[in-house]
C-alpha cells in the first residue's frame, strides 16, 4: 500500500520531474484495481491539501519544486499580509495587499516567490491559490441600509465588509452583533457576501461583548450530547470495588494538600513533602488521573482535543471537559478519594533528584488551601488565630515546603532559568459583565512554592519518557532568533551592559545573570522588556528540544490534564507504559504517528485560547476607562513604535500617545533606540520612562485608549519663505535682530549682520547649537541612559508579557 509519505518523498527527490498518474504508476507497485483506486484516491486527497500540485498538462508535483511555499496565511488591518510557511525554517515571505487575491486571514495558500526586496532581502510574492478556507463564519456589527446590508467584521484584519442581501437578513437589525457564513469569496473589487445565521443581540446589551469574542474565535460553549452522556455516564464517588484489581499505590494516610486561587474549582494538582531518615526531601505531586475517565477515542476524547485546553475569560470559564468531569469527580476536592497520577521525588540537601518514582495512586486531600492562607502563615508575624486553628497541624509541612522550594528556585537560577517578574492583574465585574475595579496579583512564597513543585515533576516526567523512548509530547522553548537576539545584545550597549555569547547564541544563564545586574534600576523594566521580546513562543512538540527559558533539557506539560489535552495525552502514555512495561510495535508506531497532529493541534488551540483572553482585558480595560476620560494617571512607557508610544498605568492598562498628540515637538522615531526625540527641543521619550498622561479618548468597540501627555504644548508654528516673502512685501521692509531694519549694516563689533562663519567664529551646527548637533546630544544621551524623558525616580518592575 502505497502511503503519503511514500508517495511525497519520491515527488522531492533531487531528480524527479513532473509526471502524469500513468508514469507514477509505474514507480509504485499497484497489483490490483483496487490498489489503483486508493493511488488515485491519494493523489486527489494530496492536491486538495495542497501537499501537491497539478499542471495544466496533468502533471504532479510538489510546490517547492515549482517555486511555490504552502502555508498559513496571516493578513494585518493594512490589507497586506504574511505566509507563515509550513517548512519551519523557511523564513516568511510578505504579500502585498495586491497580491493577497481571494485569500483572507487563517488561510492556508500556495504563494509564489516573486522577489527579494532591495532593503534587508525581504522575501515577497503572491498567493496563487487558497487551499483550505480559515474563515467560513465572520462575527461583526449588522449596518442595514433598505435593499442590503454590510457586516463589518470585528477581526480587522478581515479588512472587507461583507455583503448581506436582503433575503440573508435573517432577522437582523441595524446595530446588531450577527455571525455570518460566508457564502461567496471576495473576487477583485466584489466583497465577500454572506448570511446571518446567528444574531448575538445588540451591540449595547449585557454580554454581547464577550460573546462576540467568543464567536469570532471559535470557541465552543454547549458541550454535544453524545458528550455530555459520556461524562454523566462517570461516577460521582470512586468505591472500593473500583479500585481492586487496578494496582494503584494507597496513598490516603498521607497529608495531601490542594493550594490554588480562591475561585478555582478545577483542582487538578495536590502536593504534599516529607523530611526522610536520611535528611532527605521527599516531594509528592499528584495529578487527577482525567485518562482513567476520558477514554482515547471517545466523544469526550474527540471533543477535547478540538478544544485544546480550557480558556478563562474575563467572566466566566469555558472548559475543555464538562463540569462534571472538571468540577467533580477529576477535581482534588478535599475530603473525597480521588484517582491520581503520582511522581514522587527524593531530593538531597542541594535540590538534587536523586530517586524518582512514576505510577498510578488513589489519595484523599486533607485541605483545600489558597495562596492567600499559605502566604498569611508563612510571611505574617502574627496569622490569624482562626488560621492557625484550622491549619495548625499543616505549618510544619507548608514550612519544610517553603524550604524546599526555594532550594529548586536557587538551583535553577544557578543553571540559568530566565525569570522574569511579570505584572498581572484580575478585572472585577458585576453581574451584568461590568468591570468594577482592577486589582493586582501579587507573585508571594504560596505561588512560588507550587510554580517550583509542578517545575520538578514535568522535568522529572520528561527525563524519564525520554530515556525510554517512548512517543510523547513535550513543551519545547527554543532559542532566540539569532537577528533578534543580536539586535537586543546592541540595545543594551546603550546602557553599558554587555552579554556575552558564542556566534549567535547565548546560554539563558547570562540573560539571567543581566536580569540580576539591572534589578532596581531605571533601566530595568526597558531591558528586560526588550529581552522578553526577542524571545521565541513556547510550544509543544513531538520531540525533546530543550527549554531554553528554564535552561531546562527535558520538560513536558504533565501536571494539568483537566485543562490541558497534551497533559491528558501523556498521561495515557505513561498509563500504558505502566501496566504494560512497553509498548507494542503496533501501538508504537500508531502512538509516533500521531504525535506531530496532536502538537501542532495543541498549539494552535493554545495561541486562540490566548488570543481570546487578552481581547477580552482589552475589552473590559477600555470599558472601565469609559468614564475616566480627562483623568490624569502615572504611567510608563511600554512601547515604543514610529506612529506614536503606548503608556502602561499601575494598574496595568495600556493605552496609545500617538505621534500627532505630541504637539511641542516633531519627533523622529529611533528603532535601535526604542526612543522618540524631539526635532527641535531634543525631548526624548525611552520605553521604560515615567511621564504623566490624561486618558484623552476611549473606544470600546476597537478596545483602544488614547492617552495625551499632561505637560504638552503647542509646537511653535512653522513660517514658510512665502509667508516670509509675502510679509515683506506688506511692511515694504523686514526688521533683523534687535529691531534693526534688514538691509542696514550692523554696527561695528556687532552679532548680527555678521556672516555666522566669519572673523574667527564657528558655525552654530560646527559649536553644537543646531538641530543636528540636537539630534546628535540626544542620542549620546540615550546611549549613556540619561535623557530629559527618563524619571530618576525608582520603580518597582513591572513587565508584561
Amino acid at each position: 500500500m502505497i502511503t503519503k509519505e511514500d508517495l511525497l518523498d519520491f515527488m522531492k527527490e533531487t531528480a524527479y520531474k513532473p509526471m502524469t498518474y500513468n508514469e507514477l504508476e509505474q514507480h509504485f507497485p499497484l497489483e490490483s484495481a483496487q490498489d489503483f483506486r486508493e493511488f488515485l484516491k491519494l493523489l486527489n486527497q494530496l492536491e486538495n491539501e495542497g501537499l501537491i500540485l497539478r499542471t495544466r498538462n496533468d502533471r504532479y508535483g510538489v510546490p517547492e519544486r515549482m517555486n511555490l511555499l504552502r502555508g498559513r496565511l496571516q493578513a494585518h488591518a493594512k490589507g497586506f499580509g504574511f505566509l507563515i510557511p509550513d517548512d519551519r525554517d523557511h523564513p516568511d515571505v510578505y504579500i502585498h495587499a495586491n497580491d493577497m487575491g481571494t485569500a483572507m486571514n487563517g488561510d492556508i495558500v500556495l504563494v509564489r516567490i516573486n522577489s527579494k526586496s532591495s532593503h534587508g532581502g525581504r522575501m515577497e510574492g503572491e498567493v496563487v491559490r487558497v487551499v483550505t478556507r480559515g474563515n467560513t463564519q465572520i462575527v461583526g456589527l449588522f449596518q442595514a441600509h433598505e435593499e442590503y446590508a454590510f457586516v463589518i467584521p470585528d477581526d480587522k484584519r478581515v479588512v472587507r465588509d461583507i455583503f448581506i442581501p436582503k433575503e440573508a437578513f435573517g432577522g437582523a437589525m441595524d446595530g446588531h452583533k450577527v455571525v455570518v457564513k460566508i457564502v461567496s469569496y471576495p473576487e477583485g473589487r466584489a466583497a465577500a457576501q454572506g448570511e446571518v445565521i446567528e444574531i448575538l443581540g445588540h451591540k449595547n446589551d449585557p454580554g454581547v461583548d464577550i460573546l462576540s469574542i467568543i464567536r469570532k474565535h471559535g470557541l465552543p460553549e454547549a458541550f454535544p450530547d453524545e458528550v455530555m452522556e459520556e461524562a454523566a455516564a462517570a461516577p460521582a464517588v470512586i468505591s472500593e470495588e473500583e479500585l481492586k484489581g487496578q494496582g494503584r499505590r494507597d496513598l490516603r494516610g498521607k497529608r495531601i494538600v490542594t493550594i490554588d486561587g480562591e475561585d478555582a474549582k478545577d483542582l487538578d494538582d495536590a502536593v504534599n513533602v516529607e523530611r526522610l531518615p536520611n535528611g532527605n526531601y521527599l516531594l509528592g505531586v499528584h495529578i487527577a488521573d482525567v485518562s482513567y475517565y476520558v477514554k482515547e477515542g471517545s466523544a469526550l476524547d474527540h471533543e477535547a482535543y478540538n478544544r485544546g485546553c480550557s480558556v478563562y475569560l474575563v467572566d466566566r470559564v469555558i472548559p475543555m471537559l464538562p463540569h462534571r468531569l472538571s468540577n467533580g469527580i477529576c477535581s482534588l476536592n478535599p475530603q473525597v478519594d480521588r484517582l491520581t497520577m503520582s511522581c514522587e521525588m527524593e531530593f538531597d540537601a542541594n535540590a538534587n533528584v536523586v530517586r524518582h518514582d512514576i505510577f498510578t495512586s488513589v489519595i484523599r486531600t486533607s485541605e483545600r488551601m489558597t495562596y492567600t492562607n499559605v502566604r498569611k502563615l508563612l510571611t505574617e508575624e502574627e496569622p490569624d488565630a482562626e488560621l492557625v486553628e484550622k491549619y495548625g497541624y499543616l505549618m510544619d509541612d507548608f514550612r519544610l515546603m517553603e524550604e524546599l522550594a526555594m532550594k529548586l528556585r536557587s538551583k535553577r537560577m544557578q543553571r540559568g532559568a530566565i525569570d522574569f517578574d511579570f505584572q498581572e492583574s484580575k478585572i472585577l465585574v458585576d453581574e451584568n459583565g461590568k468591570p468594577t475595579d482592577i486589582v493586582k496579583r501579587d507573585r508571594t512564597i504560596a505561588e512560588m512554592i507550587i510554580e517550583e513543585f509542578m517545575l520538578a515533576a514535568n522535568e522529572t516526567v520528561a527525563e524519564h519518557f525520554h530515556w525510554l523512548k517512548v512517543p510523547f509530547l513535550y513543551r519545547i522553548h527554543e532559542d532566540p532568533d539569532g537577528e533578534k537576539l543580536q539586535h537586543f545584545m546592541e540595545f543594551i550597549t546603550n546602557f553599558g551592559y554587555v552579554v556575552r555569547g558564542k556566534g549567535n547564541t547565548v546560554h539563558p544563564r547570562a540573560l539571567q545573570t543581566l536580569l540580576e545586574e539591572i534589578k532596581g534600576t531605571k533601566e530595568e523594566t526597558v531591558i528586560s522588556t526588550v529581552m522578553l521580546r526577542s524571545m521565541k513562543q513556547a510550544k509543544y512538540d513531538s520531540q525533546s528540544l530543550g527549554h531554553y527559558g528554564l535552561a531546562a533539557e527535558f520538560y513536558t506539560h504533565f501536571t494539568s490534564p483537566i485543562r490541558r489535552y497534551p497533559d491528558l495525552v501523556i498521561h495515557r502514555v505513561i498509563r500504558e507504559v505502566l501496566e504494560n512495561g512497553t509498548l507494542s510495535a503496533a501501538r508504537h508506531e500508531y502512538l509516533a504517528s500521531r504525535m506531530d497532529d496532536i502538537a501542532k493541534q495543541s498549539s494552535e488551540r493554545e495561541r486562540m485560547a490566548v488570543d481570546a483572553e487578552r481581547e477580552t482585558e482589552a475589552l473590559k480595560k477600555a470599558e472601565f476607562m469609559l468614564d475616566k476620560v480627562g483623568e490624569e494617571f502615572d504611567g510608563i512607557i511600554s512601547s515604543v513604535t514610529s506612529f506614536g508610544m503606548f503608556v502602561e498605568l499601575d494598574n496595568t492598562v495600556e493605552g496609545l500617545i500617538r505621534l500627532s498628540d505630541l504637539t511641542d515637538d516633531y519627533y523622529h522615531y529611533y528603532e535601535a533606540q526604542h526612543a522618540l526625540i524631539g526635532e527641535r527641543t531634543s525631548r526624548i521619550f525611552r520605553l521604560g520612562d515615567e511621564v504623566k498622561v490624561r486618558v484623552a479618548r476611549v473606544n470600546k468597540d476597537e478596545h483602544t485608549i488614547d492617552f495625551e501627555m499632561v505637560d504638552m504644548k503647542p509646537r511653535p508654528q512653522k513660517v514658510s519663505l512665502v509667508d516670509v516673502l509675502n510679509n515683506v512685501r506688506k511692511n515694504g521692509k523686514r526688521k533683523g535682530r534687535g529691531g534693526r531694519e534688514a538691509g542696514k549694516p550692523a554696527a561695528s563689533g556687532s552679532r548680527t549682520g555678521r556672516s555666522k562663519q566669519g572673523s574667527g567664529g564657528s558655525s552654530r551646527s560646527a559649536r553644537g547649537k543646531g538641530p543636528g548637533a540636537a539630534k546628535t546630544r540626544a542620542l549620546e544621551s540615550v546611549k549613556s541612559g540619561s535623557g530629559t524623558g527618563t524619571a530618576k525616580k525608582k520603580r518597582k518592575k513591572t513587565v508584561k508579557r
